[in-house]
């Protein structure tokens, strides 16, 4: 799912000189927040990406902590208001602190070029050390949301990437590499299969992450060692092919 809003040159600068003449009384300074949204639907892994104003660049969900908010509230509600997703399962996983971060050459120029001289108290000049979190969600349920800055929300196959700004490459490659490490402990948690699935269906999942094909019989030992399956009965239907068995995940997760 793609969500793209037509933004003038005119209305894309206004928005921007607007935020700027009240980030610095709303947000703390100097701290921001990066989100990598990871979609999975049909088989594929892929990341949800914003356009930066009407620039062939794209950048990761992001934003600022309220002065009075919590930083994992602060996460959420970026992702919330990304997505309109409600319940979502959140992991910190990377603070991003290099110094050259918050001031590459392109998205300097290219901030230029939309909104002219940039005022000498511009908030996107100063250094931004951003708290990084992830999530795995289903892509067909997220209801993309444009803004002011952002004038296209887009999902991206993980290894079929755009240009994009700052870090944000190296963060999502990080937050791939934390997801493969969390997912067996985790899986319940992002709650993407239903309520009921077929040990097929989690391989398929398994196999988007660590984007490579498994054995299915070293695949099903695995799962079922770890302790968060639960195998339902059979509901035979007269058919003469052999129904696979349902599983879902244990109370005890």
């Amino acid at each position: 799912m793609t969500k793209i809003d037509i933004i003038s040159d005119a209305a894309l600068k206004n928005g921007i000189r607007q935020f700027l003449e009240t980030a610095p009384d709303i947000y703390m300074a100097g701290v921001s927040v990066d989100t990598v949204i990871f979609g999975f639907h049909h088989d594929k892994l892929k990341v949800l990406l914003l356009r930066f104003g009407n620039t062939p660049y794209f950048v990761l969900p992001g934003g600022y902590i309220k002065k009075e908010e919590d930083l994992d509230d602060a996460a959420l509600r970026i992702l919330q208001e990304r997505t309109e997703l409600q319940n979502i399962y959140l992991e910190q996983f990377y603070t991003s602190g290099n110094i050259s971060r918050s001031n590459e050459k392109v998205a300097v120029e290219l901030a230029f070029k939309m909104i002219g001289t940039i005022p000498n108290s511009n908030w996107f000049g100063q250094r931004f050390v951003s708290v990084c979190y992830y999530a795995l969600v289903d892509d067909t349920k997220v209801n993309p949301v444009t803004e002011a800055f952002f004038t296209e929300v887009k999902w991206f196959d993980i290894n079929k990437l755009p240009r994009v700004l700052y870090d944000h490459d190296n963060i999502i490659q990080k937050a791939l590499k934390r997801l493969q490490a969390d997912l067996d402990e985790k899986l319940a948690a992002f709650n993407l299969l239903g309520e009921t699935f077929t040990m097929l269906e989690l391989q398929k999942l398994y196999e988007s992450v660590y984007q490579k094909k498994l054995v299915r019989t070293n695949f099903q030992r695995k799962m079922l060692s770890l302790g968060v399956l639960e195998r339902l009965e059979k509901q035979y239907n007269g058919k003469s092919h052999k129904a696979p068995y349902l599983y879902r995940f244990a109370q005890t997760v």
